[in-house]
């Protein structure tokens, strides 16, 4: 799973009273806590910046400029920016490295602003969410896929359920075995769907070693098999799955519903 420390961030909400924090940096700092885990690309101007380790992981990333801005705790504030006309290719990169990304742009009218333009996050992009067409490898599909396990005593019932944003097809799978068999049979799946992005419950302890890079837990209500059903139903304007020969499934139900 990938992931980008706020520490840095939460060191300089801390350690610096909020005078010594200018009010643009406040701002950005409370919209960064909000996207803990990803790239915050912050629109100034003509640039999209990005602070602290966000910024060094760009530059680092992307080969563009590390500088600084002002301070925070006493260290400087480390920034990294991309023109605003030239942000795809940068977050097509990004993504297939499977890092995920923030678009914060400036929504307010500089004229009436008394303090910093309102800004907000208008567009997340993520390896398994990407549906823009000019970020997505020709004929790649990029599934997002979600994972279901069920106990049942010896037995572990494993529910796929993937999805390509891009054409909206949608399908499951259900498997069953001992946690060995199980195991090894999601490790195939796995290689043979090869998805953009995974989520799972965020207690499951299944495919530790997996070979996808991105991954995400969710809480586990997420994955109800009654739920997952229903919307299954409800999305499909229909009174059973019979006609999509989904009968009899239960734990790719709560993959679906993920």
């Amino acid at each position: 799973m990938t992931t980008v420390s706020s520490d840095i961030n939460a060191a300089a909400v801390k350690s610096s009273p909020a005078e010594k924090v200018t009010p643009m940096m406040q701002q950005y700092l409370r919209i960064k806590a909000d996207y803990p885990t990803m790239l915050v690309f912050y629109r100034m101007g003509d640039f999209y910046e990005l602070f602290f380790e966000d910024a060094e992981k760009a530059a680092r990333i992307l080969g563009i400029t590390l500088t600084a801005r002002g301070s925070s705790g006493g260290n400087p504030i480390k920034m990294a920016g991309v023109p605003f006309h030239s942000l795809d290719p940068y977050l097509a990169k990004l993504v297939k490295l499977g890092e995920s990304c923030a678009i914060c742009e400036q929504i307010g009218d500089p004229a009436l602003s008394k303090g910093p333009v309102e800004r907000k996050v208008v567009r997340v992009v993520t390896p398994g969410t990407l549906t823009d067409s000019d970020l997505l490898p020709e004929k790649a599909e990029r599934p997002l896929l979600a994972v279901c396990t069920l106990a049942q005593r010896k037995n572990v019932t494993v529910g796929l359920a993937w999805m390509s944003l891009a054409s909206g097809a949608l399908r499951l799978m259900e498997f069953s075995g001992d946690e060995r068999t199980v195991n090894t049979r999601l490790a195939q799946e796995l290689e043979r769907i090869a998805p953009a992005e995974i989520l799972r419950a965020d207690d499951g302890d299944l495919f530790e070693d997996s070979p996808v890079a991105h991954t995400q837990r969710v809480p586990e209500w997420h994955f109800d098999v009654v739920k997952g059903h229903k919307a299954l139903v409800d999305q499909l304007a229909v009174a059973t799955l019979t006609g999509f020969g989904a009968d009899g499934l239960g734990a790719a139900f709560g993959a679906a519903g993920a």
